[in-house]
């Protein structure tokens, strides 16, 4: 593994990339802001989520905030998994005429937002245990179907970690690099990740706010991770290259925990 390319990723511009032409300044065309599975259920969710909300204090959100990895058998709600999809990737505006771009509750990078999110759900009140897909721009739910040995599958997946299989919801969340790409080339990636980082946090403040607790996994086996998605691992400099880049485990949780 060559360690000095590596570290390489996480420097600025260079003299010599500053020359480096866009796909965007070649006026190609702008990749879509989102996916859609046209043939999944479709599960409407809802906004009016302010009452989901038991913690209004920012300092003790950020004095409490930890990684939780014991819950309990307690459900989520439809209107707090809401919530938490709002607060880690919800679209309040859309702008631009010819390209657009989204505005969201987490920055990004040219409001690029390369990332999609899927969860893994075992415990919400009123929707199956399977596979979904958020869309952002509608703020809806796609049922992908169900897994066999979901929980047990998913654990598997990330590297045997068992609190996993114990919590309500998994949220994963897939990049599909040449959305960012198309603007900014090969610092795409460092920007991505850097991006990747505010989603995370979100996710952890937005869970204290209404009690649940979470933990972010960057431990997980790539193939299998991808495969429970149906995406395809392999190396590949395809505008459509998807795969999943990082987890958070959701659930309730015992105060004493």
């Amino acid at each position: 593994m060559d360690i000095i390319n590596l570290r390489e990723v996480m420097k600025g511009y260079t003299a010599l990339e500053e020359d480096i032409t866009s796909d965007q300044q070649q006026g190609l065309p702008q990749p879509a802001m989102d996916k859609a599975y046209i043939s999944a259920k479709s599960i409407s969710l809802p906004k009016d989520f302010e009452d989901v909300v038991v913690n209004n204090s920012f300092f003790d959100i950020m004095n409490q905030r930890t990684s939780r990895r014991s819950y309990n058998d307690k459900p989520l709600t439809l209107k707090e998994l809401s919530f938490l999809l709002w607060t880690t990737q919800g679209v309040k505006n859309i702008v631009g005429k010819k390209n657009k771009a989204t505005i969201r509750t987490v920055p990004s990078a040219g409001a690029r937002h390369p990332f999609e999110a899927y969860l893994f759900i075992n415990n919400v009140e009123g929707l199956e245990p399977g596979r979904y897909h958020y869309v952002a721009t509608e703020h809806r739910l796609e049922f992908l179907g169900s897994l066999e040995n979901q929980m047990d599958r998913v654990s598997e997946a990330c590297c045997g970690q068992t609190f996993v299989g114990t919590c309500a919801v998994t949220f994963v969340w897939t990049v599909i690099p040449y959305r960012c790409e198309w603007r900014y080339t090969n610092k795409a990636q460092k920007y991505s990740l850097i991006d990747l980082g505010h989603v995370g946090q979100n996710l952890y403040l937005a869970c204290e706010a209404i009690g649940c607790g979470t933990c972010g996994i960057g431990a997980y086996d790539q193939a299998l991770a991808d495969a429970l998605l149906g995406l395809d691992t392999e190396p590949s400099n395809e505008k459509e290259n998807e795969f999943v880049v990082y987890m958070g485990s959701v659930g309730k949780y015992d105060p004493k925990e």
